[in-house]
């Protein structure tokens, strides 16, 4: 099943999508407010509400810029729906050995939602690139930083 340009979990769509609104409907009209405030008060150079203020509206409004692009590009993946359980595919959670029998679980996620602290790594990192199609029992190999580093699909899981 060829994967859509920008796949996104349920989970992680949401996510986007709370970021997104809280921006919009929380943080950037407090900042208006305190810009609105500041303009105000008088001399703008000096001022430190009005610049640090302007500063962080233009933050704001490049973050909103960035997730609208991205919510718009997003394409939903439910992992549960995947026809082909057997195989690592977008969403599936699978747990790999290394040489020294070492065990390491990750899930396949969109690039949006990737946290390699939590285990979730990015649909087009060289690790899930690595894993597409694989089965249990397939050896893997991904190039690192440090080298060729070869692992062993010990099991696959949706859900």
């Amino acid at each position: 099943m060829p994967a859509p340009a920008n796949p996104i979990t349920p989970f992680g769509h949401q996510a986007l999508k709370a970021r997104y609104d809280h921006l919009l409907g929380t943080e950037r009209p407090a900042i208006v407010e305190i810009v609105s405030w500041a303009a105000g008060n008088g001399d703008r150079s000096e001022n430190g509400d009005y610049i640090y203020g302007r500063k962080r509206m233009r933050e704001i409004d490049r973050e909103l810029a960035h997730l609208a692009r991205r919510l718009k590009a997003a394409r939903v993946i439910d992992p549960s729906e995947q026809p082909d359980k057997q195989r690592a595919f977008f969403g599936a959670t699978v747990t790999l050995a290394d040489e020294d029998d070492e065990q390491k679980c990750v899930t396949l996620v969109g690039d949006d939602e990737q946290d390699a602290a939590q285990g979730l790594i990015g649909w087009s990192s060289p690790l899930a690139r690595a894993l597409k199609g694989a089965s249990v029992g397939d050896l893997r190999s991904v190039r690192l930083p440090r080298g060729v580093k070869e692992w062993e699909v010990i099991d696959i899981a949706y859900g």
